[in-house]
């Protein structure tokens, strides 16, 4: 932790020096990284009748050499206590932590998160995930990155724009309020995945090259403690897992994301899987097993986490353990289950989950490969696509299968530091001892195996991992803000 020296900060605040200046390098030119000369503007926000009070740095450069200044810039925010030697929820300006939420949805380009009302958008008085951890004390740091539509934003843009941003973050330790020694990441679906990522892949020197050429500060881009909404984490095995939980269940739900007037539309549209379609699945069922097992994966038992050739075993056992304990804690509550043929429950008490039950009842929501489409239509397509090609394949299952015209396959280098597990278990990587990941019970994303997989081996690493499923809560996120903000104090403050 840096010392934060308040009256040296606030007089070159004070004196509104510029938020971002050239600085000369033989003839390129560039961005300084020096926090103190940036500039802010004094808010305040209301929050359950109290007055939060902070500054404003918003629309900070982050690198040296940035590609898009659309999206490579990060908004910090301080509780205005902390210029004055106060403190906030126990915090200071010398030991708050660092929030540090991502916006990444889709793995789409994302400017910076700002203190508000409401979630994804959508109107609201209820303080957003920023703004609360103001109200807490938090400084808040919120990253912007570029995506996917772009063609500099293709795989490993993304990762990379969030690990320089961090290392912003440290490099101005001294100069700053708040603790860059805990940073703590947030975000949602792709920003679940992308948080998990930045987490397991702390310093790793996979990235390096990419960083340097963006003018990243030196020093570390490893993070305290990470939390992930329903993360789409493990893409190269992620039609697999999808497949070996809705195989079978052909009727679907398609979410179709389309723009309209500049504003994102998003619609289900009904459909059956065609004939080539259930051959896919049944195709890619069977391959998950192998690949599970391979993991050597362990409950908290220590009894091995695998399937048989069916798609059978203590691994099933293990992810419907999950939807029962969720189930329980809806009883326990005085709630009711409503009309669930899933689930078996006696005097109050549930006994068994019928897993294929359950997939049929939530309902799938993508055709196979839900995720490497081989007709490269996905998101995920465009995500590995790189500067000549805009889609590409990264599994050689779905190029195999490949119905598109010029198709090519993402370099295996990539595909590996897209994949948290790659590096979880790994020497020359620091990851956080704390994690706290949610996926709800409704959530028809992904397979719920995905998830499942990500908390086992960090756990069997030796990582600390609060993992639940939310009951009846779609794929979405900073739904439990309170609770999330009573982790993140717990694991903050631990001795």
């Amino acid at each position: 932790m840096g010392a934060f020296s308040r009256t040296l900060l606030a007089g070159s605040l004070a004196a509104g020096l510029v938020a971002c200046s050239t600085v000369k390098d033989g003839a390129a030119a560039g961005y300084d990284l020096d926090f103190s000369k940036q500039k802010y503007t004094e808010q305040s926000l209301e929050v359950n009748g109290r007055s939060v009070k902070f500054r404003a740095y918003e629309g900070i450069v982050y690198v040296r050499n940035p590609v898009d200044t659309k999206y490579e810039i990060i908004n910090i925010y301080v509780p205005e206590a902390y210029y004055s030697g106060g403190s906030v929820g126990g915090f200071t300006a010398e030991t708050a932590p660092i929030f540090f939420p991502n916006q990444i949805g889709g793995y789409m380009p994302a400017e910076p998160g700002k203190p508000g009302f409401g979630r994804g958008g959508e109107a609201s008085q209820t303080p957003n995930a920023a703004l609360t951890a103001l109200s807490k004390g938090y400084v808040v740091a919120s990253p912007g990155a570029r995506g996917r539509t772009a063609t500099n934003g293709k795989a490993p843009a993304a990762i990379v724009d969030l690990k320089a941003a961090v290392r912003y973050l440290k490099f101005n330790d001294k100069a700053m309020p708040g603790d860059a020694g805990k940073i703590i990441s947030n975000g949602t679906s792709a920003g679940g995945a992308l948080s998990a990522l930045l987490g397991a892949t702390g310093n790793s020197r996979d990235y390096e090259a990419h960083l340097k050429a963006l003018g990243a500060a030196e020093g570390g881009d490893d993070i305290f403690a990470v939390s992930a909404y329903c993360p789409i984490t493990d893409l190269d095995h992620a039609d697999m897992a999808y497949e070996w939980q809705f195989n079978g269940v052909n009727d679907y739900q398609k979410m179709n994301i389309s723009m309209l007037d500049y504003n994102v539309k998003r619609e289900l549209v009904p459909g059956t899987l065609t004939k080539e379609e259930i051959s896919l699945s049944n195709q890619l069922k069977p391959l998950y097993p192998a690949y599970i097992n391979s993991l050597k994966l362990k409950d908290a038992g220590g009894r091995a986490l695998t399937l048989d050739k069916n798609g059978n075993g203590s691994f099933k056992d293990y992810v419907a353990g999950y939807l029962a304990k969720s189930a329980q804690l809806q009883l326990d509550a005085g709630k009711k289950l409503g009309n669930r043929n899933w689930l078996t429950v006696k005097n109050g008490k549930v006994t068994a989950v019928d897993f294929s039950k359950y997939a049929k009842a939530a309902g799938r929501q993508k055709i196979p490969p839900a995720f490497d489409g081989v007709d490269l239509s996905t998101g995920e397509n465009q995500l590995f696509g790189d500067a000549q090609t805009d889609k590409r394949h990264f599994t050689e299952f779905s190029m195999r299968h490949n119905t598109a015209e010029n198709a090519a396959m993402a370099d295996a280098e990539t595909v590996k530091i897209m994949n948290p597990l790659n590096y979880i278990g790994t020497s020359g990587v620091k990851i956080p001892q704390n994690w706290r990941i949610r996926v709800g019970t409704a959530d028809r994303d992904t397979s719920l195996a995905v998830s499942a997989v990500l908390a086992a081996k960090l756990q069997n690493n030796g990582y600390a991992v609060d993992y639940f499923l939310p009951w009846d809560v779609p794929h979405s996120g900073d739904y439990d803000l309170e609770e999330l903000f009573v982790w993140m104090k717990q694991v903050s403050t631990q001795k």
